[in-house]
Formats: structure tokens, sequence, C-alpha cells
């Protein structure tokens, strides 16, 4: 199961890797380059949940 720790890893590699990130409301919206990437939730409930955002983020060139 994800958790915390977890999001935060990966907000951090997020943040190394030049994509922009703003905690608004519970949720992270993330964007690389000015261009929306995603909405993950600050509290990442399930692995599958965590698994979905790395994902979308690779579409935008990120390196887990």
């Amino acid at each position: 199961m994800a958790g915390k720790k977890d999001t935060r890893q990966l907000i951090k590699k997020l943040e190394k890797q030049d994509f922009d990130v703003t905690l608004r409301n519970g949720h992270y919206r993330v964007f690389k380059d000015g261009e929306f990437v995603m909405v993950m939730s600050s509290t990442v409930s399930d692995s599958r949940g965590l698994k979905n955002a790395i994902a979308d983020a690779k579409r935008f060139g990120f390196q887990p």
C-alpha cells in the first residue's frame, strides 16, 4: 500500500526533473513547462494510484 512517504518521494523526484508541483485543496497539481500533467491526491490510498501517477508523468518525460 502506498503512503505519504511514497507520495513525498515522488514529488521530490518530479521537482528534481523540473516538474512544477503545487498543493491546493488537498491535491497536488503537476505541470511540466507550463503544460498540465496531472492531479493527484496528497494521500494516495492505494499503490495503483501511485503507479498511475508515475505513468502519467512518464508521458511527459519523467524518469522514475
